[in-house]
């Protein structure tokens, strides 16, 4: 017996005793990857690229009808000359663009429209900037105050163009009033019948409207500025402006140009407000783009020139913003990529 266990110890180990798969207590045994995982670890780009698509067909569906088509459509209805109903009536190709490029209510509809770019920009911005400045230091009612201040953004273009409709009311309205107590007097005709005074009271009253929305924006962009910075340009000595100059501008440059950008696309899309306050008028004194197609389509009955101008005022909104972003918020776009490339390493 003891022979025998003698030699069963000393004799070679097994092919399968000396298999390291051979598994031990308390450890799982390793398998061999099989064709069958592989295949799943092979199959999961595409299981990912399915979820993915599954997840934004729906919005490219919403998309594609009610962006796209209008726009393909629009552009189909501009080679045509068509008054709202029925077949097309003539193939005009680009006769419907040279008219609208020629018609001198469009072009001063177009100068209305930069007009309110840059005034938007030069006033909203300054001052949108001052008050946020001010809101971000502590002080009472602050949250009551930037509530007031934002309320004008959450009305609807419709309900504020009616309300200060009544406020432009000559003799009656309450502008009028509080100018004659102090003796003072507005236009006969209103400020919004007034062909001198009629787009800079519809650039008034877009000032009240939108600029709780850049003083919330500045106000989210002032809470991303370290206080590390402030007390380090306090312990070198710098003043209050020179703080702000140096260290809150600089900082909040991407959500200025931000801003800068939705302000500019708003202004060259701005129908309803002045709609609703003056209709584009006193004599297309206070016209833009939007409202001259509108007059054009649904007054006139001539909606290939309509489709014409909506088409330009596309294209001119699209050439503006690639513009914007290729020479002014390229900068910003570059950090976030050198910050992306940092991060991944």
């Amino acid at each position: 017996m003891a022979d025998e266990a003698t030699a069963q110890m000393g004799a070679p180990a097994s092919p399968a005793t000396s298999n390291p798969t051979v598994p031990v207590a308390g450890r799982a045994s390793a398998r061999p990857a099989t064709g069958r995982s592989a295949g799943r670890r092979g199959s999961g780009p595409f299981r990912k690229g399915l979820e993915i698509t599954l997840f934004v067909a729906p919005a490219l569906a919403l998309l594609g009808l009610f962006v796209v088509v209008p726009i393909a459509r629009a552009v189909q209805i501009s080679f045509f000359k068509w008054k709202g109903y029925g077949d097309f009536e003539r193939f005009v190709g680009l006769d419907n663009y040279r008219r609208v490029l020629e018609n001198p209510e469009f072009i001063e509809a177009f100068q209305h429209n930069m007009i309110i770019v840059v005034a938007s920009i030069a006033i909203q911005l300054p001052l949108g900037l001052a008050i946020a400045l001010l809101l971000n230091r502590k002080m009472r009612g602050q949250g009551i105050l930037r509530t007031i201040i934002f309320v004008p953004y959450v009305l609807s273009e419709v309900i504020a163009g009616v309300i200060w409709y009544q406020m432009f009311v000559p003799n009656e309205g309450i502008i009028d009033t509080v100018l004659s107590s102090v003796g003072l007097s507005g236009p006969k005709q209103g400020f919004t019948g007034s062909l001198e005074w009629a787009l800079p009271a519809v650039i008034a009253v877009l000032t009240w409207k939108y600029l709780g929305m850049a003083i919330i924006l500045f106000l989210a962009g002032l809470q991303g500025v370290p206080e590390e910075l402030y007390e380090a340009a306090q312990l070198d000595g710098a003043s209050w402006w020179q703080i702000q100059r140096r260290v809150t501008i600089p900082m909040l440059g991407p959500t200025l140009r931000t801003w800068a950008f939705l302000s500019m696309i708003g202004s060259l899309q701005l129908f309803d407000m002045v709609w609703v306050l003056t209709g584009g008028g006193p004599a297309n004194a206070t016209s833009t783009m939007a409202t001259f197609l509108v007059q054009q389509g649904t007054q006139r009955s001539n909606y290939g020139i309509a489709s014409a101008a909506s088409v330009i005022l596309f294209i001119v909104a699209l050439v503006m913003a690639l513009l914007y972003q290729r020479f002014i918020m390229n900068r910003d776009n570059t950090a976030t990529v050198v910050r992306r490339k940092k991060v991944s390493r």
